[in-house]
């Protein structure tokens, strides 16, 4: 499992007008499988995204279709983590992962 973290490296009003192709761009991940959840950071600095993934590889060529990564807007950290306590609720997507 792999935490996301996007960090905008140009101002907000740069962001603005790729938000739309960005909140496309992750749902064949979702229907995939591969994203568990996604939101933007508080305060307003980039967002987050809980991945399913086989590998760092793996993630880095998802990202590269991101509206963010082609126009060179944002950061991306990848950080892997291996989940030993979650809710109950949770349990699907610890065992398909």
């Amino acid at each position: 499992m792999f935490i996301i973290s996007l960090t905008y490296k140009v101002p907000l009003d740069q962001i603005e007008p790729l938000i739309p192709e960005h909140n496309d761009f992750p749902e064949k991940y979702y229907h995939s499988g591969y994203f568990i959840t996604s939101g933007r950071k508080e305060p307003r600095t980039g967002g987050i995204i809980l991945c399913n993934a086989s590998s760092e590889k793996e993630i880095e060529k998802i990202i590269q279709e991101d509206p963010f990564y082609t126009h060179q807007t944002t950061d991306y950290d990848i950080m892997e983590f291996i989940p030993s306590k979650y809710n109950e609720h949770f349990k699907f997507f610890i065992q398909n992962a």
